[in-house]
C-alpha cells in the first residue's frame, strides 16, 4: 500500500514541477522519496526540483548520477541531469549528459532532441542581414556543404 501513496505523491509532484512550480512539487516529492527511497525516478526528479528551488546545483547533480548509477538505460534520468545542468548554466555539460544517455538509448527521441536544442549554431554569413534572410540560409547550407567535404579531408 505504501507504494501506491509515494506514486500518488510522486505524480502530484511531477504535475506542480510539469507546471513549472517547483516550490509546491518538492514537499510531494520528499514525501515519495521519503516511503520509498530507493525509486531512481524519484531521486532524480528530487534532484530537478532542489535545482530549481535551492539551486543547490552540487547537491542536485549527486542525486541526478545517483539515480543514473541505479538504472542506467532510462533516458528520462539523463534528460533530468541535462536539465540540472542547463539550469546551472552548464551547457556543454548538459550535451554530454545526453550523449551519454544515448548510448545506452541509441534510438530515444527526446535524447536526440535535447541534444539538438543544445547545439551551438555558427553566426551568420552576413551578419548585417537576419539568420532567416534567404542569402544568408542559403549561404550557411552552402557553407555547412564546404565544412563537410574539409572535415572527410
Amino acid at each position: 500500500m505504501i507504494q501506491v501513496e509515494a506514486f500518488q505523491e510522486f505524480r502530484a509532484g511531477l504535475t506542480y514541477l510539469r507546471a513549472g512550480d517547483a516550490n509546491k512539487a518538492l514537499p510531494h516529492l520528499k514525501s515519495a522519496l521519503a516511503e520509498e527511497p530507493s525509486n531512481p525516478f524519484y531521486i532524480s526528479y528530487m534532484g530537478v526540483a532542489i535545482a530549481a528551488t535551492a539551486q543547490k546545483w552540487a547537491e542536485a547533480e549527486e542525486l541526478c548520477r545517483s539515480a543514473i548509477r541505479m538504472s542506467r538505460r532510462q533516458a528520462q534520468l539523463y534528460l533530468n541531469l541535462a536539465e540540472v545542468y542547463t539550469a546551472a548554466d552548464r551547457k556543454q555539460d548538459a550535451a554530454d549528459a545526453l550523449a551519454r544517455g544515448l548510448r545506452y538509448a541509441p534510438h530515444d527521441q527526446r535524447l536526440k532532441m535535447g541534444l539538438d536544442r543544445l547545439a551551438t549554431r555558427r553566426p551568420p554569413v552576413l551578419p548585417f542581414l537576419p539568420r532567416t534572410h534567404l542569402m544568408n540560409r542559403n549561404l550557411g547550407k552552402l557553407r555547412h556543404q564546404a565544412m563537410q567535404v574539409l572535415a572527410s579531408f
